[in-house]
This record gives structure tokens, sequence and C-alpha cells, in this order.
């Protein structure tokens, strides 16, 4: 990357802001000035080297920022600098805040947990199950039987319905999928509903943690529920009390646009994906198609740091917030884990976002505090929610071949600046 690009960093550090912490804050490790710079230079030498054309990173804490920084452009053919007002493509850092809007319906009374999903879209009554083939994988000698239980809602919010990605699991899953061409044509949240129904899960509903299209189904589940369109609902209830202002599916004004995050043009998976959700417009995919801003998200990430409260508005009840935030996958559940259990060493999983639930296997232990929250997504965006640290941390960036890379080194730099193991 030309030297010119260094010059690109946008924003200084923020320090400590002089509004009254809250109690016990005095004795919370604040980060230190030297660890902070050392994300500085982390991101600088990434964007300097060409692996990354740049990042927002947000850490909060006691609700004020005490690091905001942009660096790099947020796209290489522009060399539009990053600023706090670039728009990324949240991809699965998504599907907390449908999540949550979910648990709203049901703090309403209007949803409940183990409701049967052919309540709401009854063509998930006649879904089967597919048996794995022996040998390679045939299709031919696939064997389809009923389901033990029928998909709950639970199953949707906590990724053990048996729906799947069209790039995970056993090669008959992926085949099949790839088959059903579920991205062809126009469709919204109903008419992709309708395309997964038709398809066999991948396991016994309940039975193991498989990442895939749930939460999409939610976002029509919700819709239902609700009478509205998924962005509607959120919009109404989340984005425009929380002052999310730049959170939607569809940019909708040339500014808008002007201000969108692009991955490397030799990001091809990216590229791609971009692609796909500009040629789909009307589908508002509640597992992916977010596009937000640092400050907007860092709303939302505070407002789950304060336990589903902000600025004197409650949006999710103690109990349900509570609930959302426990782990429902771990010892007991009967849910089992595989080679891709995205949640990771020493993390459950709730309703919707990862939970630290033990230091893990792995020696030493990944950085963090028991009890934190978090997700990701496949463009390397990243956040995380420790109510231990009283702190939020938040990446954005558009980057699918380092973000495997970058995103622990992130944390762990985080972490370090706090001091905190």
């Amino acid at each position: 990357m030309p030297k010119r690009f260094l010059g690109a960093v946008a924003l200084s550090a923020v320090l400590f802001a002089s509004a009254a912490a809250p109690a016990g804050a005095s004795e919370i490790s604040a980060p230190s000035s030297e660890g902070l710079e050392r994300i500085t230079a982390f991101f600088n030498n990434e964007v300097a080297t060409g692996r990354l054309p740049g990042a927002v990173v947000l850490i909060q804490q006691h609700g004020k920022p005490v690091y905001l920084k942009c660096f790099g452009v947020q796209d290489v053919r522009t060399k539009v600098p990053m600023t706090p007002d670039t728009i990324f493509a949240l991809h699965s850092m998504t599907k907390p805040v449908t999540s949550v809007a979910a648990m709203m319906l049901i703090d309403d009374g209007k949803l409940a947990l183990n409701d049967p999903l052919s309540k709401y879209i009854p063509a998930f009554a006649d879904v089967k199950v597919g048996v794995e083939p022996p040998g390679k994988n045939d299709l031919a000698t696939l064997e389809l039987v009923p389901p033990n239980r029928p998909i709950t809602i639970a199953d949707l919010m906590r990724q053990t319905s048996g729906i799947t990605y069209e790039y995970i699991g056993a090669d008959w899953v992926q085949r099949i999928y790839a088959q059903a061409h579920l991205f062809d044509g126009k469709f919204d949240n109903k008419e992709f509903a309708e395309r997964i129904a038709k398809l066999p899960l991948s396991r016994q509903p309940g039975t193991l943690w498989r990442y895939g299209h749930s939460t999409d189904v939610l976002g029509r589940v919700i819709e239902i529920v609700s009478g509205k369109s998924l962005y509607a609902f959120e919009k109404e209830r989340i984005f425009d009390p929380l002052g999310m202002t730049s959170t939607k599916y569809v940019l909708t004004t040339d500014a808008e646009r002007a201000r969108m995050a692009r991955p490397l043009p030799t990001d091809q998976i990216l590229l791609d994906a971009e692609r796909g959700r500009l040629a789909h417009p009307e589908w508002e995919s509640g597992g992916g198609g977010l596009l937000s801003t640092v400050l907007d998200y860092g709303r939302f990430a505070q407002m789950l740091l304060n336990g589903g409260e902000l600025d004197g508005k409650r949006y999710l009840s103690p109990a349900a917030f509570k609930d959302m935030t426990t782990d429902h996958v771990g010892p007991g559940s009967g849910v089992g884990r595989d080679y891709w259990y995205f949640p990771g060493d020493g993390f459950g999983y709730g309703y919707g976002i990862g939970v630290r639930t033990d230091p893990g296997i792995a020696k030493p232990p990944p950085p963090g505090s028991i009890g934190e929250l978090k997700w990701d997504s496949g463009s390397g965006t990243y956040f995380g929610v420790d109510p231990k640290l009283d702190m939020i941390y938040i990446l954005l960036q558009q980057t699918q071949t380092e973000r495997g890379r970058i995103t622990p080194a992130f944390k762990k730099l985080v972490y370090d600046a706090f001091g905190a193991d």
C-alpha cells in the first residue's frame, strides 16, 4: 500500500469523558495508552501493507468512548477516507439484531419460544430430515425421514433447527442446497422461507448447533407476527428509538451509497456477496442483510451491555434479556457440536449471540471474560460486550480473506490494553 494511505487515518484516540462513571467503575481496570497505541500500530500496518483497505474501531467503557479510530480508505478505487459514518455490510452481525426483535415479540406475548415454526409458516409442517447416504454421499440413496419433533422458534434462535447454509455440512447437504437455486430470481422473506421449507433438514431439530438460514426464517416469522416488514418492525422498535439512523437493509440515496465500505478488488467472495445483495433489494435477510455504522452499532451494543436498556428506555425485559444471553446449547441441552461450531472455544450460544461460559481448552485460554457476549461475520465485522469490564468493542472492516487472522489479533490487543486475561 502506498505511504500516502497512512495519512488517511482519520481520528485520534478519544480519552475518557469527564462524566460521572457508574458505581464501582473505579475498581475496573481502564485501558493503557500504550495498549491503545498498539491497536493503532496494528491497523496502520494492515493498511500500509495492502492487506486491508481500511477499518473503524470503537472501544467504549462506562458508556463513553475510550478509543475511536478510522484507518485507511473505504474504497481503494476512490480513496475516500474511512470515517465514523462509513457504512459497512454487517453480514452475520445482523443476527443479534433480528434475535432482539424476536425477543421483543416474546416480551409482548405475541410469540413463544416453544411455538412450532409451522404455526407461522405451514410449509414447515411437511419438512423431512436427511439421513446421510453411505459411501460418496450419493443423493440417489438419500433417505428422508420425519423429524422427531417440530422445529420451534427456539431452534431458529439457537441455530438448532437443522437448517444450514449452502456451504456448511456434509457433501450431500451442500449439493442439495446448491441444486435448490435459493437465490435465483426475485424473492422476499416470504418466498425465501418457502424455498427453505422444501429442503431436507441436515439433522434432527434440537440435536446439533448448525449455522444456517435459521435467522432468515426467523425474520419472516417476525413479519408474520408483527404484520410489518422486518425492516419496518426493527426501525420502529430498535433503530429509531436507539438513534441508529444509518442502519437499514437497502441504501436509498447517492449520499448513502457514497459512504459504503468496499472490500479489496481481489476479495472475490465478498465482491460476489455484495453483487448478490444489490441484486435482491427486496430480500431483508434477518441473518445477514443489515448495513450499519460503528456509531449505530455501538448504540445497540451498549444497550446489550446495559441489560436491554439505554438512556432510560427499556428494549428487553430483564427476564427476556437474561434468557437471550444464557447458554442454551451447553451440557445437558442435548445439542451436539462439530467442526462448524462457530461460537468457538469457551463459548456457548444464547438466542442469536455467543456467550462466554468457561476459559476453554486452549492453553493459554483465549482473551476475554466469563459472561462476555460476542458475534462476528464473514466480512470481518466483530463486536463484543464485556460486563466485567463494563466495556464494548467493535471492529468494522470488509475482508473475507484476512478476517481469520485480523479478528483474533484485534481481540487480543483489546484485552491486552486493559491488562486483562
